[in-house]
């Protein structure tokens, strides 16, 4: 009884702090955008737990194109740490994390790439174009405590009409269509427990704005 007892409070006391998993930043520097994420941590047992956490994007992009001309977008995250545990609890690691931005509008999308990051785990990332989105992915597991930087996001566009504005973003707009995902894993006793977790930009800035003449 005493286990069952610990393992059905350990979500409700755990899980707005596993996720905050892969998103401990330090201060986003002067050419980083802040994206503030609404998140919901969903445990297998007790009730789903919101809250709100911070994160940074730096994007390199031109201030202007001409219509029909090729250029490209940079979209690299800011270092993350994953915390050796919460509230007591280990933290083993973290795994599929997806991060999601829609195909700029204005734009046709020739290609797409990842680029550098480093200590995201023995899976390897991968990016792919899914329903207006494109999609990265990195499967982990990232170990408790240490610190990892998600790959950068290349995009080759060429420029759309003219008058016209090519503005990225992160995608989402509620907890069913999130944005940002990735799973916990904890021990607790004889149990790993995994409390998957979702997040959207509340608000969500502009992380790059080209504008097309």
């Amino acid at each position: 009884m005493t286990s069952r007892f610990v393992v059905a409070r350990l979500p409700m006391a755990l899980a707005a702090g596993l996720a905050l998993v892969g998103l401990a930043v330090g201060p986003a520097s002067a050419a980083d955008t802040p994206v503030t994420l609404a998140c919901q941590a969903t445990p297998p047992v007790g009730s789903a737990q919101t809250f709100s956490l911070s994160a940074g994007v730096n994007a390199t992009a031109p201030a202007s194109v001409v219509t029909g001309s090729e250029f490209s977008v940079a979209l690299a995250p800011d270092a993350l740490t994953v915390p050796s545990a919460v509230s007591g609890y280990t933290v083993n690691s973290i795994s599929n994390l997806q991060l999601t931005v829609p195909v700029p509008a204005n734009a046709t999308l020739n290609g797409e790439s990842l680029s550098g990051g480093s200590g995201y785990g023995s899976g390897t990332p991968s990016v792919a174009v899914s329903g207006g989105n494109i999609v990265v992915t990195v499967p982990g597991p990232i170990a408790g405590g240490s610190t990892f930087t998600l790959p950068q996001l290349n995009l080759d566009l060429t420029a759309g009409a003219s008058g016209t504005t090519v503005q990225t973003q992160l995608t989402g707009s509620s907890y069913s269509s999130p944005g940002l995902t990735f799973t916990a894993s904890v021990p607790v006793f004889f149990f790993t427990v995994s409390v998957p977790t979702a997040c959207y930009p509340s608000p969500s800035p502009v992380l790059s704005s080209t504008s097309v003449s």
